[in-house]
């Protein structure tokens, strides 16, 4: 009868560096915050200065429609 150590030899030569890969993973994971940070702050900002550059380069201007009050 074989045993489960005979059919699986050990494998300890293999050691992880848990140091290592817990150093990158937080470098990683702080990259990936500030990168989203400025993802969503530079589409914030492009919006006001794209809507602000267009109506003042360009000569016409959007006409505005009004609304009626909603009666109840």
């Amino acid at each position: 009868m074989t045993t489960t150590e005979s059919m699986f030899p050990d494998r300890s030569d293999f050691d992880y560096d848990y140091d290592t890969l817990r150093t990158t993973g937080v470098i990683l994971a702080v990259i990936m915050f500030v990168s989203g940070i400025l993802i969503a702050l530079s589409k914030k900002f492009t919006k006001c200065v794209k809507s602000s550059s267009n109506s003042s380069s360009s000569g016409t201007q959007i006409p505005k429609t009004e609304v009626p009050p909603q009666t109840v």
